[in-house]
């Protein structure tokens, strides 16, 4: 069983590099992003708060996101392995994750970092388009990773969208939070032998590649 999380700032590509381990190794990718905007998208009492956070650049408050990932690890398609694109973000939520994969069984067995410079991350992010179909949700780039058609997703067909939170003062905003915040999971998984670090730099089938080498030599 693999469960595999990235770590790395925004626009280090960790929802590229999730989706094609998924396609290659057969996984279901949970995409925490993807789940909120789920849920936003249902105009519930907690979309509407899980909104604000979003289009403020701010971190979603742990027990939010508690609640939507421990209902979609439950789903019986994660039951050989997931990865995990965009949680847990803190060491809290990564002591979070860990009961519950605990109470499934189940345990972290890889934790990828790409690391990449601020500079790079707010140029990449500027040029990020997502499926607006949220049971979709991938993820593009103008330039590095673009459609087949320009402005539509590869995979259902419907229109790409640049997120609201994606101006430049939102996305400073939650790097900030990233170095403050996520950085310090790279010891809490490094203590535990499972952090492997690679140049969010790279191409992205080279980083892919590079990815794969480690999980298939578990």
């Amino acid at each position: 069983m693999l469960n595999v999380i990235m770590i790395g700032p925004q626009g280090s590509g960790k929802g590229t590099q999730s989706e094609l381990l998924s396609e290659r190794l057969g996984l279901p990718m949970v995409s925490v992003g993807q789940l909120l905007r789920a849920e936003t998208d249902r105009q519930t009492g907690l979309g509407r708060e899980i909104d604000r956070y979003l289009k403020s650049g701010e971190l979603v408050p742990s027990d939010i996101i508690r609640h939507v990932i421990k209902d979609r690890l439950g789903d019986q398609d994660t039951d050989q392995g997931v990865v995990l694109d965009g949680y847990p973000r803190t060491v809290e939520q990564a002591e979070t994750l860990d009961e519950i994969m605990t109470g499934l069984n189940r345990h972290v067995t890889h934790a990828i970092y790409l690391d990449i410079s601020d500079e790079t991350a707010v140029n990449r992010i500027s040029g990020r388009r997502v499926c607006s179909n949220h049971r979709c949700g991938l993820n593009y780039h103008a330039t590095l990773n673009p459609p087949k058609r320009e402005g539509v997703c590869d995979s259902c067909g419907h229109a790409l969208t640049v997120r609201e939170d994606d101006n430049p003062e939102a996305i400073r905003q939650r790097l900030s939070l990233f170095h403050e915040k996520s950085q310090p999971l790279a010891d809490y998984y490094e203590r535990r032998g499972i952090l492997h670090r690679f140049d969010g730099n790279k191409e992205i089938a080279d980083v892919s590649r590079d990815i794969l080498g480690i999980l298939r030599d578990r």
